[in-house]
């Protein structure tokens, strides 16, 4: 009968691949650089094949050490989860969390996943509403976090995540020609239409709000109909759009600002735990289906920047 592997080597295996560097993960499991490299030799001998190929000065992880990642991610979630249903000291209770639905429909999926899976005795309970709405529940005590846009000083939050805000219209249309420019937006309070329109006012460029919503869904909806064009943050980029820039006569935007807030709460263990993993999982989270989007460069994206630095690139090690 085949040996089990070793869930230590599995670890430092994913230490290597995130950090990107053999002497950074020896630091992330306390072992030293020769431990970390003779693990890496045993786990080899153990799978029979080659995880690591040298790249000049570099190591990369070779084909079959990219198909032992989402393998190794995968044992290492289960064998947490596991650990987590038989703790009785492990974090119990109900959570309220809100946020805006475009960052829902991007973020949320990959926020329970983590948290869920090594927080199963936690109820969470998610509200959707605008950033506004959500400082003012926060304020209430009517939620314990929430994920908003950080828009002013009034409204501090912890910043987690920038990305550029775009001009977006449709592939298969040229709202973005018309003499008055159609808009998508949300509603007047919005920091996004307000960032657009005091551009294309300055531009002296005329506009008209075609559609208003505080539903990220309706305004995607209308922009790829062709109805109108609007300002979205790279997170919401969806096949069938294209990114108008200063060909089109748009100029760049600020970027966008997402921040956690933290309300007052009789559990702020649990509080800081999901703080935690929002801010993992937005840092690991990259552009959505950016090939599918016209006009969207992913080599200079703020996404892709990030993603960028951490590749898989190995320092020399053995």
């Amino acid at each position: 009968m085949a040996s089990p592997l070793d869930l230590d080597q599995i670890h430092t295996f994913l230490a290597i691949a995130d950090t990107g560097s053999f002497t950074r993960a020896a630091e992330e499991v306390h072992r030293t650089q020769s431990a970390v490299s003779m693990q890496m030799r045993r786990l080899e001998e153990r799978i029979g094949k080659s995880l690591f190929a040298k790249d000049g000065r570099v190591n990369r992880l070779t084909e079959d050490g990219e198909r032992l990642l989402a393998y190794a991610r995968r044992l290492v979630k289960l064998s947490r989860e596991t650990l987590a249903a038989f703790d009785d000291s492990s974090l119990e209770g109900q959570i309220r969390i809100g946020m805006p639905d475009d960052y829902a429909d991007r973020f949320l999926p990959e926020i329970m996943g983590r948290f869920v899976r090594t927080n199963p005795r936690v109820e969470l309970s998610v509200i959707c509403e605008p950033t506004a709405n959500l400082t003012d529940l926060i304020r209430r005590g009517k939620l314990d976090i929430a994920l908003v846009t950080q828009c002013d000083e009034a409204r501090s939050s912890e910043v987690v995540r920038r990305e550029p805000l775009l001009w977006v219209g449709s592939t298969s249309h040229m709202a973005h020609e018309e003499a008055v420019l159609p808009l998508a937006v949300g509603r007047a309070s919005c920091a996004w239409r307000r960032a657009a329109t005091e551009v294309l006012t300055a531009q002296g460029r005329e506009h008209k709000i075609l559609f208003t919503s505080w539903s990220a869904q309706v305004v995607i909806a209308a922009v790829l109909a062709g109805l109108a064009i609007s300002v979205l943050p790279e997170c919401a980029l969806r096949p069938g759009m294209r990114v108008l820039g200063e060909a089109e006569g748009f100029v760049t935007l600020p970027d966008v600002q997402i921040g956690i807030m933290r309300g007052h709460t009789m559990r702020p263990e649990i509080v800081n735990a999901i703080a935690r993993h929002i801010a993992d999982s937005l840092d690991n989270i990259s552009v959505p289906a950016a090939d599918a989007v016209l006009g969207f460069d992913p080599e200079t994206s703020a996404l892709a920047r990030a993603k960028w630095s951490r590749q898989k690139v190995l320092e020399p090690s053995w």
